[in-house]
Order: structure tokens, then sequence, then C-alpha cells
């Protein structure tokens, strides 16, 4: 039997951007995030659902020439899932790399989705990786990782769905440079819809009233308005051949809410437009 330690494999290479993605920038987050990357400090994005904060660290990762490494956090998500185990294959036990530590390894972008959801004994192991140290230890192996310059970490977390439950510690999201995503100023966001969707501009200037008409019900009990997302979904169908308010209703009410008075107001506000 091989000993302990001796193989190793890679859950899987981080991935390069196979083509350029489309990203409209809001004000500055491209340049502070290629500026942090060069100083070597890791980003923390927030904002909620759908404003784009996937599409940005895509297009940072083609911008800057690296490949990325994309873990979508959950309850359940353990260490050992981050950083790796050691798993018996052919009577051997082989060491796996988990996604962090390929991304340390590749020097690559390493982008945790939703930190927030995954337990508070997970996210410490980044803070040796997120402040000037730069360092991946890993126990099992008695390994400490150095992370070479290119490499970046990234996490995001909407803000919306914070609790005293899910939230960031002061000792971790004070190592991070933040950037707050909000949904677009209505000119942009009407260009994201024409360009992601195919409307045309009068269609895609409906859709963003829409949008904007339904943020304004989290007073009324919504959790959170359409996002530019469930917007361009809607387009979507829309361009396809989906009657608008059946499209409305499928991308955008059925996708906010279950509540029957709060999907009967959505629709509402659907068919005043289209």
């Amino acid at each position: 039997m091989t000993k302990r330690g001796r193989a190793h494999e890679d859950t899987g290479a981080a991935q390069r951007v196979a083509e350029e993605p489309w990203y409209l920038p809001q004000g500055n987050e491209m340049e502070i995030a290629r500026v942090a990357h060069s100083c070597g400090m890791p980003l923390l994005l927030k904002g909620p659902t759908g404003c784009g904060k996937t599409r940005f660290m895509l297009r940072l990762a083609w911008d800057l020439g690296l490949p990325i490494v994309t873990v979508s956090c959950h309850d359940d998500l353990s260490t050992g899932d981050l950083v790796g185990r050691y798993l018996i294959k052919g009577g051997d036990a082989v060491w796996v790399d988990g996604p962090l530590t390929t991304a340390v390894r590749a020097g690559a972008i390493c982008y945790l989705d939703e930190i927030v959801e995954a337990r508070k004994d997970t996210t410490v192991v980044i803070h040796p990786l997120a402040d000037e140290r730069r360092e991946l230890p890993i126990e099992k192996r008695g390994e400490l990782l150095r992370a070479p310059p290119g490499f970046l970490l990234a996490v995001s977390f909407n803000p919306g769905y914070q609790s005293v439950l899910k939230d960031l510690k002061a000792s971790t999201r004070q190592r991070f440079v933040a950037l707050e995503f909000r949904f677009p100023p209505k000119e942009l966001e009407e260009r994201i819809v024409v360009h992601e969707s195919g409307v045309d501009t009068g269609t895609a200037r409906l859709l963003v009233r829409l949008g904007s008409m339904t943020r304004s019900l989290k007073d009324s009990g919504l959790t959170e308005g359409a996002s530019p997302r469930l917007l361009v979904h809607a387009g979507k169908l829309m361009t396809g051949g989906i009657a608008p308010r059946a499209a409305c209703r499928a991308a955008v009410t059925e996708a906010l809410t279950d509540d029957p008075e709060l999907q009967k107001a959505i629709d509402e506000l659907a068919a005043s437009l289209f």
C-alpha cells in the first residue's frame, strides 16, 4: 500500500473562462479589484441576488488572465470540502485537493459564493489566506502552502439575507477589500436587459420598470424584488415567443414568491405594463 500522504490528486483543475464575459461596470469596481489583486488583497462582494457579482468575477478572471475556481457555499460545507481529504482508492490512501487548495496551487482565483451559508468553523480556514500571510495550512498533510502572487481569494454574500446566525464576523470581513453591488441605475439596467435577452429597447424599459415596482414591495413582505437576472429571464421568454404577461408570471412572479397575495400584486403590476 502507498504510504499515507504519498499519493496526491486534484478534485479538478482550475478553469479558464472560455469566452470574454460581457459586463457593464456601474462604477470603478473593476479598477479597485485589479489594484487589490496586484496588492495581494482579497475581495468581498456584497449585494442582492442576481445583480452581477458572479459575472463580475468571471470578467475579472478574464481580464487578469487567471483560471477561476467557484464554490457555492452551503450549510454542510466542511473544511475538508474546501481544503481536501484522504480517500481510499485501489487500496491506497490518496490525498485529494479541495477547490481552495487547487486554486492556491494553481495561482488562480478562488470565489466562495454566499460565504455566510458555510459553517463558521469552515470559514475560519480562509483567515491566513486573507491577511498578509497568504498561507493555507493543510494540517492533515503537515503542509503549509504559500499563495503565489497570482492567487486571489474572493467571497460574496447578500446582506439582505443577513441574520444574527448568518453574518460575517468582524474578524473575517475586516480582512477584505469590500465592493458593494446594487441594482443598476435604470439606464444601465435597460442596456443589460437588451443585451442579455434580445428584447427591444421599449420592452426592456417596461421590464426594468416592473423590476423597480417589485422592489418597492419589500415593505409589503416580499423578501427581495426582481433582480436584473429575472428581468433577463422574462425577456428571453418573450424573445422566444411567450406572451409578455405569461413570461413575467413564470420568470418574475413565481420566482419571487409563493404567497398568493404577493403573487396577485406582482401579476397586477405586470398587467399594468404589458
